[in-house]
């Protein structure tokens, strides 16, 4: 049962403009005609700020709003941003957490003011993310959930450079790869295609983000580079290589995550 002390309230997260709304149910149906054997659906991207924890949260809750028990899990242990984009103020525990052996699945889940939706967030920043994706509570965490839930959304890291999401697909029953439009190079998907296909997930199709209004075109909620800017390497995006190194307020807590039962 889903923590009753802390409501996730999502709020405006949830109010997006027409053309999105579309799309983003558009998408949903889309996974529905996958067929009931894909429950598990993993949400990632190449590199960071495609857009892809916004697309993830946006279809757990198109998901949940049409009467589907919903559960989004938050596995980007390296750099989360839901806790922040949601300005939660109250202690939130989450995934590291669970997985390090130091709190219990009640612990950790957490309802939602949209009905059907509960939440696993990703918890503290953890050092050896890929460590504890690899224990067998993560394994029966989401054995747990197929049998609870109609639709699991997990929220993976980027995949060009980290093997985080390569074990979190291992037990997904299929992948949405999104990318951000003019900004990735064909030869850097590829690699995260053969990553995902390697790890024996079925590849269910891509969300291509933040299209350019111009010309008419469909576009998402951030426009076309909206708040995420842009960057140098790598397109315009930065070097990611050291993706979710933790500043000095994450470090501090990610001594609490660190691998290990009590």
């Amino acid at each position: 049962m889903a923590d009753r002390h802390i409501k996730v309230t999502l709020g405006s997260e949830t109010e997006e403009h027409y053309a999105y709304d579309e799309a983003i149910k558009t998408l949903r149906t889309n996974i529905q005609f996958c067929g009931s054997t894909v429950k598990v659906v993993m949400f990632t991207s190449s590199v960071p700020d495609e857009g892809k924890s916004s697309i993830a949260l946006s279809a757990a809750t198109s998901l949940a709003q049409i009467g589907k028990k919903t559960l989004l899990l938050d596995a980007d242990i390296r750099k989360s941003v839901l806790v922040s984009r949601f300005q939660l103020t109250d202690k939130i525990s989450g995934l590291s957490e669970y997985l390090s052996g130091q709190k219990e699945r009640e612990d950790i889940l957490y309802e939602t003011d949209v009905e059907n939706l509960n939440i696993i967030f990703a918890g503290p920043y953890s050092p050896n993310p890929a460590e504890l994706l690899e224990e067998g509570l993560f394994s029966e965490l989401i054995e747990w959930a197929r049998a609870s839930y109609d639709y699991i959304v997990v929220d993976t890291p980027p995949m060009a450079s980290l093997i985080d999401g390569a074990i979190v697909a291992s037990h997904c029953d299929g992948a949405v790869m999104v990318i951000e439009s003019g900004a990735i190079s064909y030869r850097l998907e590829q690699r995260v295609k053969q990553q995902l296909e390697k790890s024996g997930c079925r590849i269910l199709g891509v969300v291509l983000n933040k299209v350019s209004i111009e010309g008419g075109k469909y576009y998402s909620k951030y426009g076309k580079y909206g708040r995420y800017g842009r960057y140098g390497k790598y397109g315009k995006y930065k070097e990611y290589s050291r993706y979710g190194a933790p500043n000095e307020q994450q470090s501090a807590e990610g001594q609490h995550a660190k691998s290990g039962k009590k």
